[in-house]
């Protein structure tokens, strides 16, 4: 993860003060939040149906988004309180003036990618029971090329735009008949100078 100085689009939330990043930096919560997507609403109960965990732990930790402004209650649903996320989307970006800031980033990074890599290898799991029409439509790719900090930048941002271009779906009425939940994974580095210099 790298700063991003450019505004962000409206409706997305950018974290990078450090106690909103650590806030992030658990399993759970992120679990919880990928179950949110706009104008969807969700009890600790029904959270804890699908994450298969106690009704109390993700009451909790839904409560400490709420504390750092993540998701917040809603209305009232029988005897309990829904909850929705407070973004569109959210970001983790350090700020680079705060040492601790990228030291908390560096291990929300690190979980997240753990997270991810595991859905990744479920996936693959279960790839034999795939049907094949969908399992070629789905790729791993790798890509090495030489770019400037500008290039990179770009490369970036084309990656989340792919994806923003789907949002909406999220909307039950406006996905194509035959639509999947699909989970892209991507990620975009430069090598540091000594490494990079030692390839020519």
């Amino acid at each position: 993860m790298t700063g991003y100085t450019r505004p962000l689009p409206e409706g997305d939330l950018n974290a990078s003060r450090v106690e909103h990043v650590r806030a992030l930096t658990h399993p759970l919560r992120l679990r919880l939040l990928d179950l949110f997507r706009p104008d969807v609403e969700l009890t600790a109960t029904q959270c804890a149906q699908v994450t298969g965990e106690s009704v109390a732990s993700c009451s909790f930790h839904l409560r400490q988004l709420e504390k750092y402004g993540y998701v917040e209650r809603v209305g009232t649903r029988g005897k309990e309180r829904p909850w929705r996320t407070v973004a569109r989307t959210w970001s983790v970006r350090p700020d680079l003036d705060d040492p601790r800031s990228v030291a908390a980033t560096k291990a929300f990074a690190g979980l997240w990618l753990h997270e991810r890599l595991a859905g990744v290898q479920q996936w693959l799991s279960q790839i034999d029971q795939e049907d094949p029409v969908w399992l070629s439509a789905a790729t791993a790719t790798g890509h090495q090329f030489w770019a400037t900090r500008d290039e990179l930048d770009e490369v970036s941002r084309l990656l989340e735009r792919i994806a923003d271009q789907f949002l909406e779906r999220d909307d039950p009425a406006r996905r194509p008949p035959g639509a999947r939940r699909v989970h892209v994974l991507g990620v975009a580095w430069a090598e540091l100078p000594a490494t990079s210099e030692e390839q020519r």
